[in-house]
């Protein structure tokens, strides 16, 4: 998922220092919050939890923020919104299959600003399963490289379920089975290697390989579908090759 994977993560990288920081910071602490109602405040005993805060800290979400949602989702604070996760699926232009996650307290205005992001820039909606069934659940750990090999990476995960490393120019990418994706995590940090984020992302079983133009053009839909408040990540089955990214990054 080269292409992809390499996208987002760049992509990443720019949201935390552009107008879009506000945005993002928002959707870490839904993430924490919701996690924290889930499986209780305690990071310790509740992995998913964990891994939200992790994020935040990363992404550079200030410790208050991020305890206070802690307090909202498991209970010690009133003020807690009832979120609920809801999944939609479409197609964007080229045929691209895309799979749209939303956090919400409002299902009504999920849907209409899912379904205006899409037509707006060329996507259709699907029914529930005509898209999902190309994707597969896994277990996504980005490291930064600061002087690592991919052996080192890969010495330290292997025992632990990691299924593939991949390069991503300046970190490489862990997958694993959903499952195995806290053993993973809990061995690079059993050996000392520092991680981004530990996420359960959703990666397409077959890919679409975009032109620029398709690449532009799903690139357009889902930074229109991520400008929502209410949807927490989007998934989708292109691949771009470097070349193409690089004309598009000028």
């Amino acid at each position: 998922m080269s292409g992809h994977s390499k996208w987002a993560t760049t992509k990443h990288k720019k949201a935390v220092i552009d107008a879009k920081r506000g945005k993002l910071f928002a959707k870490l602490i839904k993430n924490v919050e919701v996690a924290a109602r889930t499986g209780g405040g305690d990071p310790e005993g509740n992995p998913t939890l964990y891994d939200a805060i992790q994020k935040a800290k990363k992404s550079s979400v200030p410790n208050d923020n991020i305890d206070r949602a802690v307090k909202r989702g498991s209970g010690a604070e009133a003020g807690g919104a009832d979120y609920q996760s809801i999944m939609y699926e479409g197609y964007g232009p080229n045929g691209v299959a895309v799979l749209i996650e939303c956090l919400t307290d409002n299902r009504n205005r999920a849907a209409s600003e899912v379904r205006v992001a899409m037509t707006r820039n060329g996507g259709s909606m699907a029914d529930p399963g005509s898209v999902s069934y190309m994707f597969a659940r896994k277990g996504v750990v980005i490291v930064p490289k600061n002087g690592l090999s991919e052996d080192d990476v890969l010495t330290a995960v292997l025992d632990a379920g990691a299924e593939e490393v991949n390069d991503l120019d300046d970190a490489f990418e862990v997958v694993s089975e959903a499952a195995d994706l806290v053993a993973v995590r809990t061995a690079l940090q059993d050996a000392g290697i520092d991680y981004d984020s530990a996420d359960a992302n959703f990666m397409p079983s077959v890919q679409v390989e975009l032109d620029e133009d398709g690449a532009r053009k799903i690139f357009r839909l889902v930074d229109a579908l991520e400008d929502s408040d209410d949807v927490q990540n989007v998934w989708a089955n292109f691949d771009v090759s470097d070349e193409i990214m690089e004309k598009i990054d000028a």
